[in-house]
């Protein structure tokens, strides 16, 4: 099993070795954002395959969302989610609708991304030119709040719960082409 395992790991190492070399050709390497550690792009896929391969219960997969970031506050923040996929893709999604919608709009995305890079007040965020009036603001916030990507931690003050910062950045990794 160990040598088919090791087999499979290189046919991976090539197929991507492979990939870059397509991205290059067009241009579009730098849209690549599989980071290394020795050399291997695939370290936490070989991590959480290693994972499954002992665990019965994950036998049809897993997702996984991991991070470890320091934010430009200063601020550490570490997160990991799993979940396995037994059954994920049969059961209905819609409720899940509304926590996308809510980064559905340019001005709610903005928002977020100014509170995590430490602009935290509703004084402060209504300073920024492009966010709208106060009153556009105070909506924007509460749909974010509604969807759970942000939090009120005081009067006119809101946060990013550490729980959802990883998410969120994996939804904009996700989404780039």
């Amino acid at each position: 099993m160990t040598a088919e395992m090791d087999e499979l790991r290189q046919q991976i190492r090539d197929l991507a070795g492979r990939l870059d070399a397509l991205e290059s050709q067009r241009g579009g390497a730098g849209n690549r954002a599989a980071p290394t550690v020795d050399g291997d792009a695939f370290w936490a896929l070989e991590g959480l395959n290693a994972r499954l391969a002992d665990d019965a219960v994950t036998a049809e997969g897993a997702v996984m969302l991991v991070g470890s970031l320091t934010l430009p506050t200063g601020a550490p923040v570490a997160w990991q989610q799993a979940a396995g996929t037994a059954g994920m893709l049969e059961v209905d999604w819609s409720d899940h609708a509304a926590v996308f919608a809510a980064l559905g709009h340019p001005v709610r995305v903005e928002l977020l991304r100014h509170i995590l890079s430490g602009v935290q007040t509703t004084a402060g965020l209504a300073a920024i030119e492009g966010l709208g009036t106060t009153g556009q603001l105070h909506h924007h916030l509460r749909q974010l709040v509604a969807a759970g990507w942000v939090r009120q931690g005081g009067r006119g003050s809101y946060e990013v719960p550490a729980a959802r910062i990883v998410p969120l950045l994996a939804c904009v990794l996700g989404v780039e082409r």
